[in-house]
């Protein structure tokens, strides 16, 4: 196939005129056809438009997706299977000397444009994973000053490839919608994976172990930490520009028998919403039995607020949500955090900084004399930092704070243990809330089902409690890394703390009584929760019983 350029295009004007090109789509009254037509008879090269850009199979294999993004063009091959480079400047002899050294295969030139092309490439992006352009090599890392910008553009231009490795991982793990990277140094090279729906699943790996160290030195360069130190675990955080918004990162570093490992949690305090909606219990997920009970409890003028569950199980945004909710601006409203994680308009948030001596508890005794009215904690970590936050609730102040508990019931056992006053500690609690968060079906796979007969005896289910349940299951595709589950929601129990459940805890009763009360007065367990997203086929009954404790 002949991949000169046709005679006529060597007269035609160079990049310096490439104005020309917007001059004779305003000619055709910015119409596509007219435009076509008159490029076409200009340069005589083909002319594309919407639907034959549709019809084309993109060939990304002779030219990566991140390259043809960098340069505004496209290698396909059309029904014929003639291979066509479609440019969306054509005047521009620097993309055709481009385009002539970077595919060796025989080709045609084309053209289309220039918006047409950039919705085409727009519609595929999600579909090509960066990682897929990285092409292992030997590299040095090199330093990152302020935060790293990193978009498909950026990846086909970096040089080191240790950089774009690791560049190439931050950008497909936001897009994958994961929570933490995992970078684990095996006796051959590293391991990537994503924690996605709070499942770790396997994104790709590297061989060498030369590659394995420098990975883990360029992390330490852009988390400023020592990569001399090798021996104990080091923490630091760092920030990058991806798709335009700023996205922080908190490192991890291990020692281990292979060298070093690091996990990456990313924190993306726009939440990848554009529309600027604020955060609402009920968009959250919430069941409505929670979220009135939660809105409930946020509307008293004082006391204290606890959510309780493991690490990454959606405490800070419930908080966030609840803040956000109460936010009438009548009122100062203060947070404490380890980072901050979203960002409240309206609403003081203070950093943590540790290596400044500005932590949890003096922070928080500094807020108390920043009249306040709401406070967030974002985490009890320690007994002064309990005593303080359980004062600010008897004084007047409403606190909303998290700590790692099991369930609600287990939470004066934590606060005791940190040695906080009892009698104190339940006067001020109004209530506490134990979230999970639980991975919905795959819309896009979802089959119906109907769990054998070992399934419901493990979950301690009768063929008559499941009677009119609608059980269904994803069977796993590529929307969803064919693991049959997209996305999350949050469960969760709520304990209000009237008098009676208050004198069993001061008395410490037995746990047996401590529930029965608890039932009396409308506490529904998360398991039962929970269960109600399985009998509507939002779930599945093995990912219930994976998040919750069988009763």
């Amino acid at each position: 196939m002949d991949r000169t350029i046709p005679t006529a295009i060597e007269g035609m004007p160079t990049a310096d005129d490439r104005p020309l090109q917007l001059r004779l789509w305003q000619q055709a009254g910015e119409d596509a056809a007219d435009y076509l037509a008159l490029v076409h008879g200009m340069i005589g090269l083909r002319g594309l438009d919407a639907a034959d850009l549709e019809a084309l199979d993109a060939r990304f294999d002779l030219l990566p997706f991140a390259e043809a993004m960098a340069h505004n063009a496209l290698m396909g091959s059309d029904a014929d299977g003639r291979l066509l480079m479609v440019l969306a400047d054509p005047f521009d002899p620097h993309q055709r000397t481009w385009a002539m050294q970077r595919v060796k295969a025989p080709f045609a030139f084309a053209f289309c444009v220039p918006a047409d092309l950039l919705s085409y490439l727009s519609m595929h992006e999600a579909e090509h994973r960066a990682m897929a352009q990285v092409s292992m090599g030997s590299g040095e890392a090199g330093p990152s000053e302020g935060a790293v910008e990193i978009s498909l553009a950026t990846l086909a231009g970096d040089v080191h490839p240790v950089i774009r490795l690791v560049n190439s991982s931050l950008y497909d793990a936001l897009k994958a919608r994961a929570s933490d990277i995992h970078i684990e140094s095996t006796a051959g090279g590293l391991v990537i994976k994503y924690r996605i729906d709070g499942v770790l699943l396997a994104s790709g790996s590297a061989q060498g172990t030369d590659v394995a160290e420098q990975v883990l030195s360029r992390l330490k360069v852009m988390a400023e930490l020592d990569i001399g130190e090798r021996r104990i675990p080091q923490d630091g955080r760092f920030k990058a520009i991806i798709n335009q918004r700023e996205i922080d990162f908190r490192v991890s570093i291990m020692p281990s028998i292979h060298g070093e490992d690091a996990v990456l949690r990313i924190l993306d305090k726009q939440r990848g919403d554009k529309s600027g909606a604020p955060l609402r219990l009920d968009v959250l997920g919430h069941e409505a039995d929670v979220v009135a009970s939660v809105r409930a409890m946020a509307h008293e003028p004082y006391g204290l607020i606890l959510v309780t569950g493991p690490t990454g199980s959606g405490k800070s945004t419930t908080l966030y949500a609840t803040l956000s909710e109460v936010n009438t601006g009548e009122e100062k409203i203060i947070t404490i955090e380890d980072p901050v994680e979203y960002e409240l308009p309206g609403v003081l948030q203070i950093p943590i900084n540790d290596k400044k001596g500005l932590t949890f508890a003096r922070g928080l005794r500094s807020i108390l004399r920043h009249d306040p009215d709401k406070i967030l904690v974002g985490e009890i970590r320690d007994g002064e930092t309990a005593g303080i936050a359980v004062q600010a609730a008897l004084t007047g102040h409403l606190v909303l704070t998290s700590v790692h508990a099991n369930n609600v019931f287990s939470v004066l056992d934590r606060f005791l243990h940190m040695g906080v006053d009892m009698h104190s500690f339940v006067d001020a609690l109004l209530g506490a809330v134990a979230q999970r968060l639980m991975r919905r079906n795959c819309p896009h796979c979802v089959i119906d089902d109907r769990p054998d007969e070992a399934l419901l005896h493990a979950s301690q289910l009768t063929p008559k409690d499941v009677a009119g349940w609608q059980f269904r299951r994803g069977t796993g595709c590529e929307a969803c890394r064919n693991t049959g589950y997209m996305g999350r929601q949050p469960i969760a129990e709520v304990l209000r703390f009237n008098d009676r459940i208050k004198q069993c805890f001061v008395e410490r009763r037995p746990l047996l009584e401590l529930k029965q009360i608890a039932h009396e007065s409308g506490f529904v367990p998360i398991r039962r929760i929970a269960l109600r997203a399985v009998a509507d086929g939002r779930t599945t009954l093995t990912e219930v019983n994976r998040v919750t404790v069988v009763e």
